[in-house]
Formats: C-alpha cells, sequence, structure tokens
C-alpha cells in the first residue's frame, strides 16, 4: 500500500469515527432528553388539573 492510499485510508478511518461520535452524541442526547420532557409535561398537566378543580 502506498503512502498515498494509506493516508487515504487514515482520513476515511477518521471521518467514520467522527460519524459515529456524533451518532453516539445525538442518541445520548435524546436518551436524557425524551423522558425529562415526558415528565415536565405530566408535571405541567397535573398542577393545570390541581389549579381547575381547587
Amino acid at each position: 500500500m502506498t503512502h498515498q492510499e494509506q493516508s487515504l485510508a487514515d482520513d476515511k478511518m477518521r471521518a467514520e469515527i467522527a460519524k459515529l461520535l456524533a451518532e453516539t452524541r445525538q442518541i445520548g442526547v435524546s436518551t436524557f432528553l425524551a423522558p425529562a420532557l415526558a415528565a415536565a409535561a405530566v408535571m405541567g398537566a397535573t398542577a393545570a388539573l390541581v389549579k381547575l378543580f381547587f
């Protein structure tokens, strides 16, 4: 494998690693954010119902 081919293979590997890291970060944020938003929605609905009836 020539130096140019090795350099191209290295660049492809770095791009793939960067893509995987970005996807992992997005999954981490959405796994945290979805339950937090759901909990906030439930708390807001509960507060609205309590204020409505009391």
